[in-house]
Formats: structure tokens, C-alpha cells, sequence
């Protein structure tokens, strides 16, 4: 099911990727010719989706303090029909917590109240995306979010590199079993893909962690999500395949 978009995006500009550096920092071509640098919001490698010579989209912020005044906030790939790819990392909690305000994922029950960046596990060292409770509720819901990019042909993959956080993530959920219910959301950031599992090549502990969790009871939900300029909407939930064979990460 297509639902309404959910997310607007700001006046976009388009533009041609021209290279990324430093993590932060991509130089861009925007359709009037101008080069300019854009901030990258995205810390990972961005493994199939920063690529030179793709079409992208930036914001533009009015904010007179910022140094780089464009964002990067997407680009487009044709691993299987043109696509656009959401790069900015900063939108998939937004977005999620849209989603949960109007209770558009059934598999999460009736919860009436949400809440963000709550405390749990290990003395409290680490804070999960969202906390769903409510009086209809048997347990309490632990929601952890996990942007998702990197694809092969229309198998969606997380992650896309050792993530020593996302390990742990997995075993602070486990460790919230049976008392709670601990969900892993991987928030699929581009319309494409239809079918999701875990990336072991790029990170084999990672995915015995995930089989592991889902085997102890920690509940996948792989979100589809489509990007596009004019903004984002849900398109519900891709298939889990977690027994899928280790894919070659060069291939």
C-alpha cells in the first residue's frame, strides 16, 4: 500500500555530483552551472550511491551563520529503473516519528504515547530512537531506526560497513527480552527495493547479531520508503529474507 506523502521537502535544487571528500564535504554542479560545496549529512561510505556524475538534489538554508549554506539531501541511481536515494541521514527519525503519529504500521499495535531518545540498557549508556507505551499495550515497544541505502538490484542491505554501534544496539535489544518488545526498523530510503537482508559481507558480526536477535525475539520491520524531490512517502514493508546467502560487496 502507497500512502500520502508524509514528509515535504524544502525548494530543492538539482545539480550533478561532481566528487565527495572528507565525509562531510561534496562539490556540486547545479543546473545553473554554479560549482558549489555541499554540506554531506552522511558519515557512512554510502557504498553504491555517491557516485560522480549522478543527478542530486540540495536544500538551500537561509541561515547566515551556517558555512555551507547547501545540503545535500539525495541522489539518483539506476541500479534497476532511475531512483532517487535519500543522503541525508538526519531525515529517517523525522519521518519515522511522522509514521508513528498517524499509526501507519499495524504491526506495532495501539500505543498511544511516544517518546524519543529515551535511556535503556547498560546502566542507561545507550538511547533508543523511539519508546512506544500505552495502556492498550501488553509490554512496553523499543524501537531502534536504521537508515538503509545500499542495494543489489532490488534486495535492500544494512549495513554497508563495520558498525561496532549497531552491534551493540542489536545486543541492548536482545538483552530488553520478554519484559519489552524490541523492534528493529531498517527505514529502506529509496522506492526500488522490495526485499531486505542483513549485508554479512560487509559486516559478518553484524548479521549472526541480527539472525541471533530475531531468533531470540526481536521483531524486523524493513520500511519501504520512497524519496523524491517533492518528498517521501510510505510504501509499507519489504520482504525479510535473513537466511539470504553472503553477497560480494565489489560485485
Amino acid at each position: 500500500m502507497t500512502y500520502d506523502r508524509i514528509y515535504f521537502y524544502p525548494t530543492l535544487y538539482p545539480g550533478i555530483l561532481l566528487k565527495r571528500y572528507k565525509r562531510f564535504f561534496a562539490d556540486i554542479e547545479l543546473a545553473t552551472g554554479e560549482v558549489i560545496t555541499a554540506h554531506c549529512p552522511n558519515t557512512g561510505p554510502m557504498t553504491g550511491v555517491c557516485i560522480p556524475g549522478s543527478l542530486v538534489q540540495v536544500s538551500l538554508s537561509q541561515n547566515p551563520k551556517r558555512k555551507l549554506p547547501y545540503t545535500w539531501e539525495m541522489i539518483q541511481v539506476s541500479d534497476n529503473e532511475p531512483t532517487w536515494v535519500g543522503v541525508n541521514t538526519g531525515l529517517p527519525n523525522q519521518v519515522v516519528k511522522l509514521v508513528l503519529q498517524k499509526h501507519l504500521i499495524p504491526q506495532l499495535g495501539n500505543y498511544s504515547q511516544i517518546r524519543g531518545e529515551v535511556p535503556y540498557g547498560l546502566d542507561k549508556s545507550s538511547r533508543v530512537d523511539f519508546l512506544l507505551t500505552g495502556t492498550d499495550l501488553e509490554r512496553p515497544i523499543y524501537l531502534e531506526v536504521k537508515n538503509t541505502t545500499w542495494a543489489k538490484e532490488r534486495l535492500a542491505l544494512f549495513p554497508d560497513t563495520e558498525t561496532t554501534r549497531g552491534q551493540k544496539h542489536l545486543r541492548e535489544l536482545m538483552r530488553l527480552l520478554p519484559e519489552a518488545r524490541a523492534v528493529m526498523l531498517y527505514f529502506i530510503n529509496r522506492g526500488d527495493c522490495t526485499h531486505f537482508a542483513p549485508g554479512d559481507c560487509a559486516d559478518t558480526v553484524y548479521g549472526k547479531l541480527l539472525r541471533e536477535a530475531v531468533a531470540r525475539g526481536v521483531e524486523v520491520l524493513p520500511c519501504r520508503f520512497e524519496t523524491k524531490p517533492d518528498g517521501i512517502r510510505y510504501l509499507g514493508l519489504a520482504d525479510f529474507l535473513p537466511s539470504m546467502p553472503l553477497l560480494n560487496i565489489n560485485t
